[in-house]
């Protein structure tokens, strides 16, 4: 007799499977954030004294408050506060602007810069067929002026080269000193050239010296060929330099190390408490683990389905009757194993979805920025007071996907398994 499951049952199962992961889940968040604020006094305090600084500045209305670079400045001293060299925070233009440097929407001149005893910008480097270069600005010159705004005003040479950037036909205003003090005013056309964020040569003898100005998308690929030509050149030794790197993204950084350091741990983040967590994952490497885990148990249900198959009286009859083994494996043995095999199939879908979110929430699973929902639980822990439906709506979908693949194994084994046919 077939096994139905009514509508009625479906809805109550999907109903208590919504309460209890809704429970657990609000339970664990409400832990989790009573532990990362250990005293609401002392988080009480903290807000008071911003607040009090706040409400003295505007009541005296000393000057223009800008909100936006008010929050902004906010969160850059609470970085900082926390003593962390390697934090940095990117107000929303800043991180616009630094993605659109990567993939090439924003453009320079041409140049490197770094600040000297001066407070100018001083030209370490100038790109061939840059617009630097064709008009005129040499290694060695000082950038004095950017659209009319003196350089010294700016922060740093980040914040210069912000202001030299633009999108490709846009032009930029500059002003610089030659090596005779010679002061030039020229308006420079944003094109595309070709840079580098890798230098290399040979110095005293066979020792290959490699300079990394930063990390991008290019640098791996440009080390690489580095590393080639100095070893054909007969490099017995390499020298790295990084000093004034500009940093960049860390995926490429670790690729970088991969180049020249032996199989092993590359990077990893240390908390205050000395705990490291390894950085870097692969969904390749995943994927193998996951199913070598499963493949255990899906063989063994495998094989104990043929062999209680295999003595049962049909088949001796089959061999008795001469009929090829190949003939018994397809018509007798095969569809009457497909039950159990078809049931543990889609549980193992559902287990390994449930494992590969588990990994991903631990923030060991499928790497950023691939979405994956364990991935999008764990990131909105924070926000389960605020904003709940972060940490519910991956939460249900894996629910609902695992309900499902499960329901669909057990209508196919009704389905397929021939001792529930009529």
């Amino acid at each position: 007799m077939n096994r139905k499951i009514s509508v009625g049952m479906a809805v109550s199962i999907v109903i208590l499977a919504m309460t209890v992961t809704f429970s657990i889940t609000m339970l664990v968040a409400m832990r989790l954030f009573d532990s990362t604020v250990s005293s609401v006094k002392e988080k009480e305090s903290m807000y008071n004294k911003i607040a009090e600084v706040d409400r003295y500045v505007r009541s005296n209305d000393y000057y223009p408050i800008d909100e936006t670079t008010l929050y902004d400045r906010l969160t850059a001293g609470y970085l900082l506060g926390t003593g962390d060299k390697y934090a940095r925070y990117f107000s929303a233009t800043a991180y616009t602007e630094l993605m659109n440097t990567q993939n090439g929407t924003l453009i320079g001149i041409g140049v490197e810069l770094a600040v000297d005893q001066s407070g100018y910008a001083k030209v370490i480097k100038v790109y061939d067929e840059s617009p630097a270069k064709e008009a005129g600005i040499q290694v060695g010159n000082y950038i004095t002026a950017v659209d009319g705004t003196d350089v010294k005003s700016m922060s740093s040479v980040d914040a210069i080269q912000t202001r030299l950037r633009g999108e490709s036909g846009t032009t930029v205003n500059v002003t610089w000193l030659d090596s005779e003090a010679a002061e030039h005013t020229a308006d420079l056309t944003h094109s595309g050239y070709s840079s580098t964020t890798v230098d290399y040569q040979m110095v005293q003898g066979n020792v290959g010296y490699i300079r990394i100005r930063q990390f991008d998308s290019t640098t791996p690929s440009e080390l690489d060929y580095a590393i080639r030509s100095l070893s054909a050149n007969g490099a017995g030794s390499l020298v790295f330099d990084l000093r004034d790197n500009g940093g960049g993204l860390l995926d490429d950084a670790i690729q970088c190390i991969d180049l020249i350091a032996p199989e092993g741990t590359l990077a990893f983040a240390e908390d205050k408490n000395g705990t490291r967590t390894l950085l870097g994952t692969s969904t390749i490497n995943l994927i193998i683990a996951l199913a070598i885990s499963c493949a255990t148990n899906y063989a063994r249900i495998v094989r104990a389905s043929v062999m209680t198959v295999r003595d049962l009286e049909y088949v001796e009859s089959s061999y008795a009757m001469g009929l090829p083994t190949w003939k018994i494996i397809l018509r007798h043995i095969l569809p009457n194993c497909l039950s159990p095999i078809i049931v543990q199939t889609t549980l193992l879908i559902g287990t390994t979805i449930i494992s590969a979110s588990s990994l991903s929430f631990l923030g060991i699973g499928v790497p950023a920025p691939a979405p994956e929902w364990g991935a999008l639980l764990s990131g909105g822990r924070g926000h389960i007071r605020d904003a709940s439906y972060i940490c519910v709506i991956p939460g249900l979908a894996i629910m609902f996907t695992v309900l499902a693949l499960n329901l669909l194994g057990d209508g196919l084994r009704d389905a397929l398994d021939p001792k529930l046919k009529k």
